[in-house]
């Protein structure tokens, strides 16, 4: 199964990359695709498949294009 990841802000650094196609070994959920990527599960996020927000347990399909950011205020 493939999908494209891409991370935002310091979780680039975290992950190791900022945008890439990930074969993955087996289907997951938003959350388990986070953990994949090396995103630490205490790190509150907001992630978006396909450009609509999911929640941690929502499936993974594939060719979705998943982006994975921290969450951040400001005005």
């Amino acid at each position: 199964m493939k999908v494209t990841v891409k991370l935002i802000g310091p979780l680039i650094y975290e992950g190791g990359f900022s945008e890439k196609t990930l074969t993955l070994p087996r289907a997951m959920t938003a959350a388990e695709l986070s953990a994949f990527v090396k995103i630490d599960k205490k790190r509150p996020t907001i992630i978006t498949r396909n450009g609509k927000a999911v929640t941690s347990k929502d499936k993974i399909a594939d060719g979705d294009r998943v982006v994975i950011s921290h969450i951040y205020s400001g005005g």
